[in-house]
Order: structure tokens, then sequence, then C-alpha cells
């Protein structure tokens, strides 16, 4: 694997992360502590790891904060998790903001408090012109979910069939105008996709590190750039054809 000189970095940085944000409950349970302690670690540990991305020159990150099965989850968790995600745009906007990120939603804000909801168009509005990383908050979000509502948009727009292409398809997701995951990271050791992303990650790197969110610190990060630098991406072409 080649490195970079300057600071030990691959060689092949991702221009698009995707982190399914895995093991909050688990880490605060083996410590004896109530998973809302968990939650609110995951929250502190997603700072370090923005830092992480801006210095690591990743120009896009895609955290999966809360699905939308999460709902589902006891009531208690749920409002405090939705407590927790608005204080971060009160107490984190601000800095997210001088250090040039650019906080965009995917996913629906139909099912938040009004002014949570505007908290959120806010942060997007207020942050739209930073261009040194894009971190899109994956929020009452699910890839099927995302899908469902593109072809909802597409016939209300009436798309013939015979015209509907990938691209145009793409026009039409959350994710519009990103482009897809090199690499998606799902913390904690479970092997699932769990929805995220499904159009967008066919074809992405996928990397399952063990470490609980909480803990997945720059290091592990790095770990993850150093295995995303062992994988040859071929897009269902042959090694032979890529090195023509």
């Amino acid at each position: 694997m080649a490195a970079d000189k300057k600071d030990g970095l691959p060689k092949k940085i991702p221009t698009h992360i995707g982190i399914i944000m895995d093991g909050n409950g688990r880490w605060a349970l083996s410590r004896g502590l109530p998973r809302m302690a968990g939650h609110r670690a995951g929250t502190e540990n997603l700072r370090r790891i923005i830092e992480a991305c801006i210095e690591f020159g990743i120009k896009y990150l895609t955290i999966y904060a809360f699905s939308t099965e999460n709902w589902g989850r006891p009531t208690a968790e749920v409002q405090g998790l939705l407590r927790i995600f608005e204080s971060v745009i009160d107490d984190e906007l601000q800095e997210l903001h001088d250090e040039g990120v650019r906080v965009r939603h995917i996913g629906r804000l139909d099912r938040l408090k009004p002014s949570f909801r505007k908290k959120v168009l806010d942060a997007i509005e207020y942050t739209k012109d930073n261009d040194r990383l894009v971190l899109n908050v994956a929020f009452n979000y699910g890839g099927r979910d995302e899908i469902v509502c593109a072809i909802q948009s597409m016939i209300r727009d009436g798309i013939k069939p015979e015209d509907v292409t990938s691209d145009m398809v793409n026009r039409y997701l959350f994710t519009a105008g990103v482009p897809d995951p090199d690499l998606i990271i799902r913390t904690s050791g479970e092997l699932r996709g769990s929805n995220f992303l499904i159009w967008q990650g066919a074809y992405s790197e996928w990397y399952f590190p063990a470490t609980y969110w909480p803990d997945f610190d720059k290091e592990e990060l790095r770990k993850a750039l150093e295995e995303y630098n062992q994988r040859e991406r071929r897009f269902g072409l042959t090694s032979s054809q890529l090195a023509e």
C-alpha cells in the first residue's frame, strides 16, 4: 500500500464515506450505563470523526442518524434521541459552520415537531455555501423509502417509463448532486446494510470493524482508509480490463 509522505495517509482517499454509527447502546450496557449514555457518547464522537474527515481530505460524509424503523424503539429512547439531535444543532452548528461544513438532510422531516424542523432547515440554509466537507445527515431515512419517494415524484412529474434511467433516478433521490459513497463503514461488527443508501451503495466498498461507534476514533478511521486502499474497485469489470 502506498502512503502519502506528508501525513502517512493511504494514497487513495475516498471522496465520500457513509457511516452506520452502530453500537451505542451496547457500548453503554457493557459499562453498566443506560443506553442513552451511549447515544450521548456517540454524538460526542461524531464531532471527532468530522474533524478527522476534514483532516484526511474526505469531501462527503453521510451518517445514519435515525432510520425510518427507529420510530419503533421504546418511546423514551426515541424521545431521548430526538432531544440529543436537537441539542446538537443548538450546540454544534456554529462550530460546524466555522469549520466549513455544509449540513444537508436526507430523509423526511414530516414527523418532527415544527420547531425542530425549522432548526434543521435553518442549519441547511446557514451552511449552504460551505464546501470543505458536506455532511449528509440521514434522519428519518430509509433506503427503500427514498426509492419510493423518487418513484412517486417521477410519476407526479409525468416522467414516461421509457425515459427513466439510472441518472434520472439519481436526480430524484434525497442525495441528488452527491457522488455515490466509495466506502461505507458499519461499526460494532454487525454485518448488515440496514436499509442505508441501498441504491447509492451498489458498488461501495464495505468495512465492518468490531469497534462500537463511541470508540471509533481517528485511528480507527485511518484503518478503514488503509483497508479501502487494499480493495480493487472493478464495477463489474475484470482486473485486466481496468489495466487497459
